[in-house]
């Protein structure tokens, strides 16, 4: 089916610092368009994909599964890496996940992914139901879908109104991933949490902070903002300290060796 207008990709070369942006399970690149042009306006080359089976139908949706959203994020990455020095991944909901993913794949140590900025990342949910998902996918193709999370009137993520359950269920698979690779992911955090969040639970951070590698994670709260922060009150909070994040990333890859041996 055709994409609809408004969830088009975005890519901007900038320099030698790279943004790549994920957006979030069944939303859009209209999710995460106003962040992806402030950081290009700040300079920094971005890419920003539209993940396989989003922005058209939620039936396209029921035909992919999480390898294929992810294949799409790592050649993203590869383009960012190929022409950049440093590369920060950037999620919001499942694209949290799927950064996380990335950044287990390519640590930081192996000019891979040098930091990670996490908006109502999913990692988990409370919801018993979907313990159901291996059978009932089979049953029912989707269910109502809750989109446009968001305290900005007006604003509008461009998602489906509908949750294929085939899916979701890879979703759910997806976090199991995920989550056994936690400890492997060494590299900085920087994560936004929104006081209200009606789709993503406050378990699922805490997992993420009880779980990953880093010794270097800060959490900020988004206090006038719901899930879809990126297009909400708090956004700029976002944009402004993302932008001063990664540059400080930049910074410290590109410091001289202080440890040098000194001659006797």
């Amino acid at each position: 089916m055709p994409h609809r207008p408004g969830t088009e990709p975005f890519a901007h070369d900038g320099g030698a610092v790279g943004a790549l942006l994920c957006h979030g399970f069944t939303g859009s690149p209209a999710s995460m368009r106003p962040w992806a042009e402030h950081l290009a306006a700040a300079g920094l080359a971005v890419e920003l994909p539209r993940l396989p089976g989003h922005g058209s139908h939620w039936r396209d949706m029921a035909l992919t599964r999480w390898p294929d959203w992810y294949a799409e994020i790592e050649r993203a990455y590869r383009r960012l890496r190929e022409r950049c020095d440093t590369v920060v991944a950037m999620g919001l909901s499942m694209g949290g996940t799927l950064a996380t993913h990335l950044a287990a794949q390519y640590p930081s140590a192996a000019s891979g992914v040098d930091g990670l900025v996490l908006v109502n990342p999913s990692f988990r949910s409370d919801n018993a139901s979907l313990r159901a998902l291996p059978v009932v996918k089979h049953l029912v193709p989707s269910v109502k879908g809750v989109s446009n999370d968001i305290a900005l009137e007006g604003a509008d993520e461009i998602a489906y109104d509908r949750v294929p359950l085939r899916a979701l269920a890879s979703l759910v698979e997806l976090w199991q991933v995920v989550e056994t690779e936690l400890p492997r992911v060494t590299q900085p955090v920087l994560a936004f949490r929104s006081a209200v969040d009606h789709v993503v639970e406050p378990s699922s951070l805490e997992l993420f902070t009880r779980l990953v590698g880093s010794n270097d994670v800060t959490v900020d709260v988004l206090a006038r903002s719901h899930h879809v922060a990126t297009l909400d009150h708090d956004a700029d909070v976002i944009h402004t300290r993302s932008v001063a994040f990664a540059r400080h990333i930049a910074e410290q890859r590109n410091a001289p060796d202080r440890t040098t041996e000194v001659a006797s």
